[in-house]
């Protein structure tokens, strides 16, 4: 089995253009943060990438930025394809970074939402009200410290 993993990893230059990939076209990203009774959370969200790194925005007061700003431990998982020989996916273990700066927020919230939904509320929203609602948010920057991932497409066609 472990031959099987390595057959199917990506490399680093593989992983990279499958984040872009795979936040360019609206992949929900999994979030999993460590609950005050250490158990996982987990949510979905979308994410942007800046400088290369995963980004999202959360109301400060939310489960997940509570949970961060206890324990910045934060597990990702993306996975992009329908059937198994396509199946691409990649999990990102590092640490959560908080950064309130309502400018970021805003940045992330017109960015993500506008680009994922065209009927985004933010997107017709005055600019004092997407300023209103981006001070109540965190930004989370995620630095990776462990990646694995899969290309099944690497089988060719086996399993």
């Amino acid at each position: 089995m472990a031959k099987r993993r390595a057959e199917i990893a990506m490399t680093e230059a593989e992983q990279r253009a499958f984040l872009e990939e795979a936040v360019a076209a609206g992949v929900t990203v999994t979030f999993a943060s460590i609950d005050r009774n250490g158990y996982p959370h987990l949510v979905a969200m979308w994410a942007m990438l800046k400088d290369g790194l995963l980004h999202f925005t959360g109301y400060r007061k939310s489960q997940k930025i509570l949970n961060l700003k206890r324990n910045p431990k934060i597990t990702c998982m993306l996975e992009l394809g329908d059937a198994y020989d396509q199946v691409r996916g990649l999990v990102i273990q590092g640490r959560a970074e908080i950064i309130e700066d309502p400018e970021l927020s805003r940045e992330l919230m017109m960015v993500i939402g506008g680009s994922k939904d065209p009927n985004h509320p933010m997107g017709s929203a005055s600019e004092e009200k997407v300023m209103a609602v981006a001070r109540k948010r965190s930004c989370v920057r995620v630095h990776p410290e462990h990646v694995y991932s899969w290309d099944h497409r690497k089988l060719g066609g086996t399993y």
